[in-house]
C-alpha cells in the first residue's frame, strides 16, 4: 500500500524543488511601498514598539546593581545651574539693586553672575510698583548687569557706570570689594 505512495511523494518533492519564476516587478512594488511610508511612519511605528508593555524580570542583586550605578552617575554628574555653585560666604557681599520703573508687570536683574537669565533673579515690586528692589551675593570683582523690563526692554542702571556696549544693549558695572 505506501509503495505507490512513495512514487507520489517522490513526484511532489521533484515538483516542490523546482523553480519558481516570480514576477520581476514584485521587487520594485516591494521598495516603492516601502519608500512611500515615509519618515514620519516609521517614526509612528518605532514610538508605539516603545511604547508597547513589557513584562522584564530582573533578579534583586541586577537590580541593586542599576540603583547604585544611577545613584553614581547622579553623585558624579556635575550641576549645571548658575546658582548651585556659590563661593563661600567670607568671599561675598550682599548687594541691592534697585530701579525705578513705573507701571512695569515684571522686572529682572540679568547680568554675568546669573548667565543673563531672567528667571533666576526676579525682583520686587513696591508697593507703589515703581520702585523694583532685590539682593543678592556677589564676589569680589567687577560685575556686569542689566535690567529686564516685562521681559523685553534693557535697561541700564542709571545710578550706576555704563559697560562698554557689546552686543547693542545697555547694561551697566558694578565694583565690589577693593
Amino acid at each position: 500500500m505506501f509503495e505507490h505512495d512513495d512514487d507520489a511523494l517522490n513526484r511532489m518533492i521533484d515538483r516542490l524543488r523546482e523553480p519558481v519564476e516570480m514576477d520581476p516587478r514584485l521587487d520594485a512594488r516591494v521598495m516603492a511601498r516601502v519608500a512611500s511610508r515615509g519618515f514620519r511612519a516609521r517614526a509612528a511605528l518605532v514610538w508605539e514598539w516603545l511604547r508597547r508593555p513589557r513584562a522584564v524580570a530582573i533578579s534583586p542583586i541586577a537590580g541593586l546593581g542599576l540603583a547604585a550605578a544611577a545613584a553614581l552617575l547622579v553623585w558624579a554628574l556635575p550641576a549645571h545651574s548658575p546658582q548651585t555653585v556659590t563661593p563661600p560666604a567670607a568671599d561675598v557681599t550682599p548687594v541691592q539693586f534697585v530701579v525705578v520703573a513705573p507701571g512695569a508687570e515684571s522686572v529682572s536683574l540679568v547680568g554675568d553672575f546669573n548667565d543673563w537669565d531672567a528667571r533666576l533673579t526676579p525682583m520686587r515690586a513696591d508697593r507703589d510698583g515703581r520702585l523694583w528692589t532685590v539682593t543678592i551675593p556677589l564676589p569680589a570683582g567687577r560685575h556686569r548687569y542689566a535690567f529686564l523690563v516685562n521681559g523685553a526692554r534693557w535697561l541700564a542702571d542709571p545710578s550706576a557706570p555704563r559697560a562698554p556696549d557689546d552686543f547693542g544693549t545697555p547694561s551697566s558695572v558694578v565694583t565690589v570689594g577693593g
